[in-house]
């Protein structure tokens, strides 16, 4: 196992800390710079609606001034609403509509690609050409024609993603299980008949966690773009909703004159964006470091 603790030598030698992932994460200084941007923005969104109206004097849908203007703290957007009221109410449907997308495409995906290696055969080939086929599809037009057909519903656009990330996310889950499908542990619990499915959630999927951590990162920076892009184009998000993807949208008619609008949602979904991939990258290096030191 990767986790190494010493206990504290004769002599009053201090003990070493343990080599755990985590430890190893925490101690690259992206990964504390991702953790900051993330929680930064993270805190805006679901604190921000709270502040409504007594920090601003207006809700996210009240009428302050005429359309489109600079007086203020932020101005106005295209309807004359505050930009800051509909900017702090706006981060919480994004984020968590993301993560919402992510964890569910991660069962789908976690799922199909540990039953695809373990049981192999037929029903490995069956699993992965299905994923081929969705592979296939832009993830972009897919969940556009799904959209388009079921109507643009919150449950629409969490189980549209979902299931576009489900396909990469079982190739990851069915080469992570095969590299240790073939371990002495797996093995000696076939040995004494435990059931597939304990095989699978007990013994299986603790092994296969960083690699499955890694691309839960990235799955969310995805889902964090896909959704912000569907609203803009007008397919997430419904107006009167607060939403910086939509009042990207909303306010883009008018960036020369009015650019907080814009740019207040675009700075806070680039920042949010940075934080994820910055994790992600951390996790991936933690998780080799790992990989190397069981090597």
């Amino acid at each position: 196992m990767s986790e190494i603790s010493v206990k504290p030598q004769a002599g009053g030698e201090a003990p070493v800390a343990r080599n755990t992932v985590l430890t190893r994460f925490w101690a690259q200084g992206q990964a504390k710079i991702g953790v900051i941007l993330t929680a930064l923005i993270v805190v805006l969104a679901f604190a921000g609606p709270l502040l409504l109206p007594w920090a601003t004097g207006y809700s996210a849908t009240e009428f302050a001034a005429r359309p489109f203007q600079v007086d203020g703290i932020f101005g106005t957007d295209n309807l004359g609403r505050d930009v800051l009221s509909r900017f702090l109410a706006g981060g919480t449907s994004l984020i968590l509509y993301s993560v919402l997308a992510t964890v569910f495409g991660l069962l789908i995906g976690v799922l199909f690609g540990m039953v695809a290696a373990y049981v192999g055969g037929w029903l490995d080939s069956v699993i992965m050409r299905a994923n081929d086929v969705l592979l296939a599809i832009p993830q972009l037009v897919f969940a556009l024609l799904a959209i388009t057909v079921l109507g643009p519903q919150p449950w629409v656009l969490v189980t549209v993603i979902a299931v576009t990330h489900a396909p990469r996310i079982a190739r990851v889950a069915r080469s992570a299980a095969l590299d240790v499908k073939g371990e002495d542990y797996i093995l000696a619990a076939e040995m004494y008949a435990m059931p597939k499915s304990r095989v699978l959630f007990r013994e299986i999927l603790p092994n296969i966690t960083g690699p499955l951590a890694v691309e839960a990162g990235l799955r969310l920076t995805y889902s964090i773009g896909a959704i912000a892009s569907l609203s803009f184009l007008g397919l997430g998000m419904q107006p009167p909703a607060a939403d910086w993807g939509l009042m990207i949208n909303e306010n883009r008619i008018a960036l020369s004159i009015q650019p907080w609008g814009v740019m207040l949602p675009v700075l806070a979904i680039a920042v949010l964006t940075i934080g994820t991939n910055l994790i992600a990258d951390s996790i991936a290096r933690a998780s080799a470091s790992r990989n190397v030191g069981d090597a």
